[in-house]
């Protein structure tokens, strides 16, 4: 069951809470008590930006997330500025150093613009922690609580792939705006007449790129310290063409909600998109988020005004019979996908619809995918030679392929 399959107008959707859309994303039979290290859910996305003021202001006016808290020097934290956005079930955290010594200006000087941090919901951290360490994680931070007049947190983390880790939180007893430190914020952008009230609803996977030779040892990291499943492979010829390969497997926590894609270059003629994002990157990193929409259309055409770019598609993808014999019936036309670049594909459980931005920032390194679900749990398979050729074309133009 995914939120497109459980609703299909925007607005009802827009009244859930946050726990009613979580529970929407992902459900599978799954039982927590047996399992060793379980997670709830996604948490939240910190970033580390080179100006998390004006990019507090991007992500409101362009991707309309809706600003709900703030930490930094009106708030006695002297280190940097943290604004603290949602969209439905997806919060992200803009973080930008303020001090000239902070660790964040140093993690933006070596990386860009880029994902820190993929905090995750779990309902006992002292558990998860325990664990991780006797299954041989690295604990950055040790279980501790942060306290305030809105109630108690309880955190820690632990590292995963690069200077990526996954922040492990319980808010059970915490009603506050985000967590100990922060104070709500309302943002000034008003948004125009006529925009829908959320462009996505949830968060659908985060994909990572890590150096080659290293997706497997990392699919087991997922499988022995966080009690992860694999859920899909795509090897070989899966996303390859004359040029340049890559391969990816896919592991989830038990109740499905929270998915990683993982992917490692493969050896070909020439340099790959992994190649390129671990090149400009200079560490393995996440590579795009996936962000769960009910109505792609709107989306698309919403972002793209406000001048977003998205990878074309050529005319020829969807004059081909065999495209319209593989996915059979979509919610809409085929020529309104054409005329917007928007993929679709079908598996046995049903079909999607996606697309990709080009990476936001200014390293070609990470982007957004925009996916609407049909019942498929799949991530585009039959896509993959396309974007795989969409993306080689951005390469050449870069001068990086």
């Amino acid at each position: 069951m995914t939120v497109q399959d459980t609703l299909t107008n925007q607005e009802r959707l827009a009244e859930l809470d946050l726990g009613q859309l979580r529970q929407l994303v992902g459900l599978v039979e799954y039982d927590g008590e047996r399992d060793p290290f379980p997670v709830t859910g996604w948490d939240a996305v910190v970033w580390s930006v080179g100006n998390a003021t004006q990019a507090s202001v991007f992500f409101q006016a362009v991707f309309g997330m809706e600003l709900v808290a703030y930490s930094g020097p009106t708030t006695g934290n002297r280190d940097h500025h943290a604004y603290v956005l949602r969209s439905g079930a997806a919060r992200f955290v803009l973080k930008g150093g303020v001090d000239p010594d902070s660790e964040l200006l140093d993690h933006h000087r070596r990386h860009g613009d880029g994902v820190v941090d993929i905090a995750l919901e779990v309902p006992d951290v002292d558990k998860c922690i325990d664990h991780a360490r006797a299954s041989g994680a690295t604990v950055l931070v040790e279980p501790h609580d942060l306290t305030d007049e809105h109630g108690t947190v309880r955190l820690a983390a632990i590292a995963t792939y690069g200077e990526t880790r996954h922040t492990l939180v319980d808010r059970s007893r915490y009603t506050g705006p985000y967590l100990p430190g922060y104070v709500a914020r309302s943002g000034g952008w008003v948004k125009p007449a006529g925009e829908p009230k959320r462009l996505f609803q949830a968060l659908d996977h985060v994909v990572g790129n890590v150096e080659l030779g290293r997706m497997d040892e990392w699919v087991g990291f997922y499988n022995r310290v966080m009690g992860f499943t694999n859920m899909a492979e795509f090897v070989g010829d899966d996303i390859a063409t004359e040029y340049s390969a890559l391969m990816s497997k896919v592991v989830a926590n038990g109740n499905h909600r929270v998915k990683f894609p993982l992917n490692e270059p493969a050896v070909a003629k020439k340099r790959s998109q992994i190649d390129e994002y671990l090149d400009f990157y200079r560490s393995p990193g996440v590579q795009h988020l996936a962000l769960a929409t009910n109505d792609i259309l709107t989306t698309v055409d919403v972002l793209r005004a406000k001048g977003v770019e998205f990878l074309d598609t050529p005319e020829t993808y969807y004059t081909d019979p065999a495209l319209r014999a593989r996915i059979g019936e979509v919610r809409v036309p085929i020529e309104e996908l054409a005329s917007r670049g928007i993929l679709v594909d079908r598996d046995e459980d049903g079909y999607l619809l996606q697309i990709f931005t080009k990476p936001i920032g200014d390293r070609p390194t990470v982007f957004f995918e925009l996916i609407e679900r049909h019942g498929s749990l799949g991530f585009g398979k039959g896509n993959f030679q396309a974007l795989f050729e969409a993306i080689e074309r951005e390469q050449a133009k870069r001068g990086n392929f």
